[in-house]
This record gives structure tokens, sequence and C-alpha cells, in this order.
């Protein structure tokens, strides 16, 4: 959506709108319709720059944008003492993935149990 470059549904993360704000949906099963971009910062910048969030949800309104790049940038969305990203919230910090996203979150870690059954079982 930000960048609007093709890529496959598993390397986007689904945003939906609630209460005016943008939330992320990372196992993409939060009800309401949903917009897809990159799990990174620059292609969140490039759609809030284009005011892509309000077309593609059909909101009204203009959207916050605050628990997103919360979740994107791995910084808490409530400013705590000044606590450094990550710290003390079972967040990982290290970006790095086999996958080459930059969520902090393997690919595996999403898949439920029977998106595991379909992956095994032939048909």
């Amino acid at each position: 959506m930000g960048c609007r470059k093709r890529a496959p549904v598993t390397d986007l993360l689904r945003v939906v709108a609630r209460n005016g704000t943008l939330v992320p949906d990372p196992r993409r099963t939060l009800p309401g319709r949903g917009a897809s971009l990159h799990p990174n910062p620059e292609c969140l910048h490039a759609a809030e720059r284009r005011r892509a969030f309000v077309r593609a949800l059909r909101s009204s309104a203009p959207v916050e944008a605050g628990p997103l790049r919360a979740h994107l940038l791995g910084t808490p969305s409530t400013a705590a003492g000044g606590a450094g990203p990550g710290a003390g919230d079972g967040r990982t910090t290290d970006r790095s993935n086999t996958d080459g996203s930059a969520s902090g979150r393997s690919a595996v870690e999403g898949r439920t149990s029977s998106d595991e059954q379909a992956v095994k079982s032939p048909r």
C-alpha cells in the first residue's frame, strides 16, 4: 500500500481501523476491512504521506497510526519512563530474520496449528 510494490500476502502486514486508530493484525483475524503493507517504516511513511489508509480502508475520517507505528518501529505505544524499544515487554529487538522481513517475528510464528496441518497434509 505504501510503496505500491506487489508481494505475496504472507510477506505483508494486515492493518485494520478500530475506533479511528490503525491496528496491526499480524494473524489476519480481526474483523473489518483491512489493508496490507510491507512491515517496514519506509512503507508506512509512504502510505501516510499519500493518505493511502483513508482510501484503502474507506474511512470517512483521518486515522491515527500510533499503534501501527509502534508495532513497526518496535517501540512501546505508551512511553514509560524512557525505556528503550522492547525493554521488559517480551519483544525481541533483533530485526534480522531469515525470511528478510523487518517485523522482528519469524514467518512461522504467526501460523496456527490449522495452517501447519494444511501445509503437511497431501491433497
